[in-house]
């Protein structure tokens, strides 16, 4: 059994930012290992959702709505990108995650995640398009994967992507809403000839890996490569040693960060540390099963984990090999400490304002994406502060 540190006494930074914060480079914030401001990168954006960066240092910016936006020496420039693909943008989907090929530089491909609507647009599902970016325009859009996941609700699309270091690429998808009730074992994130709540692993033109865990076997997909997910919004893999890593919201109580394997089975519905909306009825039999693995962290009360980040940079060098996790419903950044694979710290940076994305910039800075529901968002960043 994993080792699980409730840090109710963990150390919170003692300036924290005010809801709809005006940030200012003469904020300090004092934190356990090192101090830094929060600055603003770029305001104006509606609902922001994942962040990349072109070698040049221009910015790409996915907007719920629809649109890929782009952020060249701070100014978000006003005209979308062209050639994005169309989107059901109801609920929690849109236009979702953005990264680059590994080979952006020879290749000019950029990969976009999306809630996909059907023909009749009665039901939606996760999507992944690729397309080469010239100018500011995406040219030869191809759809490479779409889920085994369609349904009538609007909401736990997953959609974070990331490269491996052989150009693997991985894919979260949600359990779509999937009723947490009945016969938990036969809920659609415990079968495997879907896609409801996975996590895939394709080739960087969408064909199956001929080594992932389930080719072969019968009735199950071969794309996936772990399953019983519920609703993962945050997710990386450490370039370093190569680990990967998955934020995951729990219902009512219950967020987990997983260290992801391949062939494994992480649990939901049937086990889990969260309850049902509302009254707090519980889900779950039981909390732990052989043959389902249990999350490295969790939170209860839930911070609605979002985006997730790991940081390998050299601006903040007390912080190399921390994990940074945002909160939705939490309003605040947390930074955890990782010691031989599991949590021994738990730190809140930011606090305030709903963190959607966090990203490690090629400066070596720490951007967060905040999301304003009522109105348009800005996109911050954490520099080290100069006066230590």
């Amino acid at each position: 059994m994993h080792r699980f540190r409730f840090l109710v006494g963990c150390l919170v930074a003692t300036a924290l930012v005010a809801a709809s914060p005006i940030v200012t480079q003469s904020q300090v914030v004092r934190s356990h290992q090192a101090d830094f401001r929060l600055v603003t990168v770029v305001e104006g954006l509606e609902r922001p959702w994942s962040m990349a960066w072109l070698p040049n240092g221009d910015m790409l910016v996915t907007e719920r709505a629809g649109h890929l936006r782009l952020v060249r020496d701070g100014v978000l420039q006003p005209d979308p990108i062209l050639g994005t693909p169309p989107v059901h943008a109801q609920g929690q989907g849109g236009l979702l995650d953005v990264v680059l090929h590994p080979d952006f530089e020879s290749n000019r491909l950029v990969y976009l995640s999306y809630s996909k609507p059907s023909t009749n647009r009665s039901q939606s599902t996760t999507a992944v398009a690729r397309a080469r970016l010239e100018g500011d325009e995406l040219i030869g859009l191809e759809e490479i994967f779409e889920a085994e996941a369609w349904s009538e609700t609007n909401g736990h699309y997953g959609s974070r992507l990331a490269f491996d270091s052989e150009n693997h690429l991985f894919v979260t998808i949600g359990d779509r809403q999937a009723p947490s009730s009945g016969d938990l074992e036969a809920h659609p994130a415990q079968d495997r000839s879907n896609h409801t709540g996975t996590m895939v692993r394709l080739n960087d033109d969408g064909t199956v890996p001929t080594d992932n865990p389930f080719v072969g076997q019968a009735g199950v997909l071969p794309e996936i490569w772990s399953y019983g997910h519920r609703s993962p919004q945050g997710f990386a893999i450490d370039p370093e040693s190569g680990v990967i890593w998955e934020g995951e919201h729990g219902p009512q109580g219950g967020d987990e960060l997983n260290l992801v394997l391949g062939g494994q089975n992480y649990g939901w519905p049937v086990i889990g540390y969260g309850v049902n909306y509302g009254p707090g009825v519980p889900i779950h039999g039981t909390q732990q099963r052989e043959g389902m693995e249990q999350p490295r962290y969790f939170w209860v009360p839930s911070i609605a984990t979002s985006g997730l980040a790991i940081y390998r940079g050299d601006e903040f060098p007390s912080w190399v090999g921390d994990i940074f996790v945002g909160g939705l419903a939490g309003e605040r950044l947390v930074r955890l400490e990782i010691e031989d694979q599991e949590v021994v710290f738990e730190e809140i940076l930011v606090q305030g304002f709903r963190v959607r994305d966090v990203r490690e910039g090629p400066d070596g800075y720490i951007y967060l994406a905040a999301e304003n529901r009522d109105g348009l968002s800005p996109i911050y960043r954490l520099e080290p502060a100069m006066d230590n």
